[in-house]
């Protein structure tokens, strides 16, 4: 039997920014892939079907990964989580099926939903496996699995739509190609893990009193345990919730871009609009690798390492910010003729204003680093009901009247208020920090 050791903090982190950078470019490549091959309305098409499924997934998959990664007492088992992801992600599936029957799409564009959904499904189920591994620290099985997805999500979609002139081929590719990593690659490695986990096969031996049979033979099955399924949806609810939340906060302007402007300009913006997640690539990492860190100081009550350390991390994110927003006003006409085509390069003032939102983003994701490492969990949901519903409204007063760019323009408006109550809240941390180390 092969023995799978865990990796190194370093490892694990080389392992991740990698998978994650080869998976955002493979991402990308696909709206540029519709960009040159397709039209504009192709890519609202595709990034439509993107923002109608994600809140509801992310709602559905309730952060089960986080929370499973983090059971370091073995609280719940393998079986549980699997359980309640399946039945979740069938209940998103109807959920979005339901949405897109009753939104009056166009039949092509209510295909390219519901293929999407389909992904999105297998794309959920894989993540709890992802959560399984993530607890042994092997985060390498990971990054491979998102190695392997991005390419061939991109070489699937594309033969998709060449050979079906329709974003419908693509959106089926794109399905073809999660379920494939899902089954060839991410279950296998599921069993490796539980196979070699003493602690998992200890866990399991408790439980076989209460399992059914074939559960107690096979750890990769679900557990349809109700109390104890009833207890896990308590505990991660409001995480559900707060990532439902952000999801819409991002996606409410493109649906107020279909409805009033159609899926071309939808299209344009999401195209220029996936440039914003080049820092992210550089900010995710870094606020990921400070987190533990930040934390460490925050518990010691060293409140001058912890300002330190944060104006460091929002130094990174305002250089960033302000690089990104000097690029697009010298280059941006050049550089979105050469990623895309001229009708984008057309928006050049849109590549500037989202990338005053991205910089604002920036500093703000540093913010929430803090908040999360001083344990100030409870302010997520209000700060990002208030962030959302700004954003709701700001983009039914701007778009009608401004178009694209007052989608943009209702970004830069939330990501202020969410960058300035992120601000006050981590002040008032830092405050009560200090006050509590004066007093000791």
């Amino acid at each position: 039997m092969q023995q799978l050791k865990p990796l190194t903090l370093r490892r694990n982190f080389s392992w991740t920014f990698t998978g994650h950078l080869v998976y955002a470019a493979s991402q990308w490549g696909m709206l540029v892939l519709l960009a040159k091959l397709g039209s504009p309305e192709m890519v609202g098409q595709f990034t439509l079907g993107l923002a109608v499924t994600a809140p509801v997934i992310m709602f559905s998959n309730l952060q089960l990964r986080q929370i499973q990664a983090t059971d370091a007492k073995g609280e719940y088992v393998f079986s549980d989580y699997l359980g309640l992801r399946l039945i979740a992600t069938a209940l998103a599936l109807l959920i979005i099926a339901g949405i897109t029957l009753n939104a009056g799409y166009r039949w092509e564009t209510s295909l390219v939903v519901l293929a999407i959904a389909l992904a999105k499904a297998f794309e959920s189920i894989s993540d709890v496996f992802y959560g399984l591994i993530q607890q042994h620290e092997r985060m390498d099985r990971i990054a491979i699995a998102l190695m392997i997805k991005g390419p061939l999500s991109l070489l699937l979609l594309g033969i998709g739509v060449s050979l079906t002139g329709s974003v419908v081929g693509g959106a089926i590719g794109l399905a073809v190609a999660w379920g494939l990593v899902l089954f060839g690659w991410d279950i296998r490695n599921g069993r490796l893990i539980l196979n070699n986990s003493s602690q998992g096969r200890e866990r399991e031996d408790l439980l076989v009193a209460d399992a059914e049979p074939e559960n107690s033979q096979n750890p990769l099955y679900p557990r349809w345990e109700g109390k104890t399924l009833g207890k896990l949806v308590l505990l991660a609810l409001p995480l559900g919730w707060v990532m439902m939340l952000i999801s819409l906060n991002t996606n409410i302007p493109r649906y107020f871009i279909e409805r009033y402007l159609g899926e071309r300009e939808l299209g344009i913006f999401s195209a220029i609009s996936y440039l914003m997640v080049a820092g992210n690539m550089v900010v995710s990492p870094l606020a990921q690798s400070a987190s533990p860190r930040l934390a460490k100081y925050y518990a010691a009550g060293n409140s001058t390492a912890f300002r330190t350390l944060l104006l460091k991390l929002v130094g990174i994110g305002l250089m960033l910010g302000a690089g990104g927003v000097f690029v697009a006003v010298v280059a941006g006409r050049e550089i979105l003729t050469l990623l895309y085509k001229p009708e984008y390069a057309e928006r050049a003032d849109l590549f500037a204003w989202l990338m005053v939102a991205a910089g604002i983003g920036y500093v703000s994701s540093f913010l929430g680093s803090a908040m999360t490492a001083a344990r100030y969990f409870l302010v997520l949901m209000p700060l990002f009901a208030l962030a959302t519903g700004t954003s709701a409204i700001a983009s039914l007063w701007l778009i009608p009247t401004q178009g694209v760019r007052g989608a943009a323009i209702a970004l830069v408006i939330s990501a202020l208020i969410q960058l300035v109550f992120s601000f006050g809240v981590t002040y008032h941390a830092i405050y009560k920090l200090r006050r509590g180390s004066y007093e000791t």
